[in-house]
């Protein structure tokens, strides 16, 4: 509770010294709008449904991509972590993919799918696999061995030292890469939507794109206001209990 009035204390001052800086013409209220412009724009989007169904739609193509990613990554990165080859082989093509800018697969997803759900769907699917499969072959390939002897010399067997030794053990780093994910899925489909035009389900990026063509920096403004918020949100209810969980599991949680 303490740690939620410490914020919201700090971004209530930075409102306020934003909304001061805009009565002080420090800048042009045409490029920076005032916080009161923004809320108002929101409101108004709120209001008429536009800002509602932007952010389901948004949310539908993000989830969907995100789960297809895991689903396909964390199986592979445990297939790399388990033969040398595929490690050698696909382990460097999924560690060169991982840096590549998210951007770069909207071309590709226009030629392959046109500006189709399918587009959306494979650029997002391309920002989140990668991140799995490495944090996947990461953790497996750091679990402690005496682990794995213990567990041999009580009698367990392959399928069992897998399930029930090697995949918890690995679990803090395929967490972070399913945050890491996240975060690279949330970059790509905001690229997608940017470039990608589908008339029939405009998401948050279409509506930044918009806000940018037509000047309304308060609509730019309040989307990325959004597009902040939901990333807030999404950590603080999906990843960070599941974390908190685990450290105590693993003894490694801190008193603070």
């Amino acid at each position: 509770m303490k740690r939620f009035l410490t914020a919201m204390i700090f971004f209530a001052l930075l409102v306020g010294v934003w909304q001061w800086a805009c009565w002080r013409g420090f800048w042009s209220p045409v490029l920076v709008p005032s916080p009161a412009r923004v809320a108002e724009y929101l409101w108004e989007a709120a209001l008429s449904g536009d800002l509602g169904r932007a952010v389901l739609v948004t949310l539908k193509r993000l989830l969907a991509g995100y789960f297809i990613g895991i689903f396909v990554g964390l199986p592979v990165g445990l297939l790399i972590a388990r033969f040398r080859f595929l490690r050698d082989t696909i382990g460097m093509l999924a560690l060169g993919l991982q840096g590549l800018p998210s951007v770069c697969w909207v071309p590709l997803a226009l030629l392959w799918f046109g500006q189709t759900e399918s587009a959306m769907l494979f650029v997002v699917v391309m920002g989140t696999v990668w991140s799995v499969v490495l944090a996947a072959e990461t953790g497996v390939r750091n679990v402690n061995p005496i682990y794995v002897r213990a567990a041999r010399t009580m009698g367990s067997r392959w399928m069992h030292i897998w399930i029930r030794v090697i995949l918890p053990a690995s679990l803090p780093f395929i967490v972070s890469g399913m945050k890491q994910g996240w975060a690279f899925a949330w970059r790509s489909l905001m690229a997608a939507e940017i470039f990608v035009t589908i008339l029939t389900g405009a998401g948050l990026g279409y509506m930044l794109h918009l806000g940018r063509e037509l000047l309304a920096m308060e609509q730019v403004i309040g989307i990325m206001f959004m597009l902040v918020l939901i990333g807030l949100l999404a950590d603080k209810l999906m990843f960070s209990p599941w974390e908190k969980w685990l450290h105590h599991r693993w003894g490694t949680d801190r008193a603070t």
